[in-house]
């Protein structure tokens, strides 16, 4: 394919691939605790790491992921404990990230709007070699997280007093689910971009909770559609000149609009199939009297 002959769709591609199984991987577990839009809070926080990456001359990526992490703790303490004020001191962190990055990357002696452009909706010619290097390893901790405490981290999700009564640790899972977030967030960020990574945490579960009840099939079903749109986005973009944030996006929206379509009918055949199963009743007049034999004598 031609659009493998060149080194910068080749990352592109890759790190497509790797958004499409973290950012749904997350999502499940943030949908599950109605938290859809933490996502979209710490890609504002993540915005003041960009510009202080290019105001240090350091790694925009690495400098994001360190941010946003502490911008999700940071959230969560306030779920803590914010209580009636949380709300202000959420909406003040978020719109303080977005003012903080607009700001470091115009003090940057390298940094201008149309980078932080390319780092707000994604851009497949500026994924660079050390991105790559920095996306893999979060990629593989997101992963590692996600499937290997998949069991704790449901739990917590479903019911944190119960997982407090069995012993579970709900305040550090808590706390890695929001860490796990951040990371996921700079992962998605050179090819979704800041601002519409959220769509791709939240939309593909939805769209498989709508085929699947199971949290294993959903889970899978919801990476299957973040590969199949991150890549397809990302073709569509090369080949159509379009921003490869807002065409996965798009994609991901008609998905879920199709698979929602589709669940309907499949959900009416599977009940009539159920129902098809089950033994028919035995018909009243043919039914034996309790304490009466079939001939109609007293039973012993």
């Amino acid at each position: 394919m031609e659009i493998l002959n060149y080194a910068f769709m080749q990352r592109a591609l890759l790190a497509a691939v790797l958004v499409g199984i973290t950012a749904p991987a997350v999502g499940i577990y943030l949908v599950q605790r109605r938290q859809a839009l933490m996502g979209d809070g710490i890609g504002h926080v993540a915005m003041t790491g960009v510009g202080l990456g290019f105001l240090l001359s350091w790694s925009p990526v690495w400098m994001a992921a360190l941010v946003s992490v502490l911008g999700a703790v940071l959230m969560e303490l306030i779920r803590w404990y914010g209580r009636t004020r949380g709300d202000i001191a959420l909406a003040m962190l978020f719109y303080g990230g977005m003012a903080g990055g607009v700001m470091f990357i115009n003090l940057a002696p390298t940094g201008s709007n149309a980078n932080l452009t390319s780092y707000l909706f994604g851009s497949l010619s500026t994924v660079s070699e050390s991105d790559v290097t920095a996306i893999c390893l979060l990629a593989a901790f997101v992963v590692l997280v996600t499937l290997g405490l998949r069991r704790q981290l449901f739990a917590v999700s479903q019911d944190e007093e119960f997982a407090r009564v069995t012993g579970l640790p709900v305040r550090f899972l808590n706390l890695l689910t929001a860490v796990t977030a951040a990371l996921t967030v700079t992962v998605a960020m050179r090819v979704v971009g800041l601002l519409l990574v959220s769509a791709l945490m939240v939309v593909p579960v939805a769209a498989a909770q709508a085929l699947s009840r199971s949290f294993a099939a959903t889970f899978a079903i919801a990476v299957a559609i973040g590969v199949a749109v991150s890549l397809g986005g990302t073709v569509t973009s090369y080949y159509q000149d379009v921003p490869p944030g807002a065409t996965i996006v798009l994609l991901t929206i008609a998905a879920f609009l199709v698979l929602t379509a589709l669940a309907a009918p499949l959900a009416r055949r599977r009940a009539r199939t159920l129902a098809a199963a089950r033994p028919a009743p035995e018909p009243a007049e043919c039914a034996v009297p309790a304490g009466r034999t079939p001939t109609g004598r007293a039973g012993a």
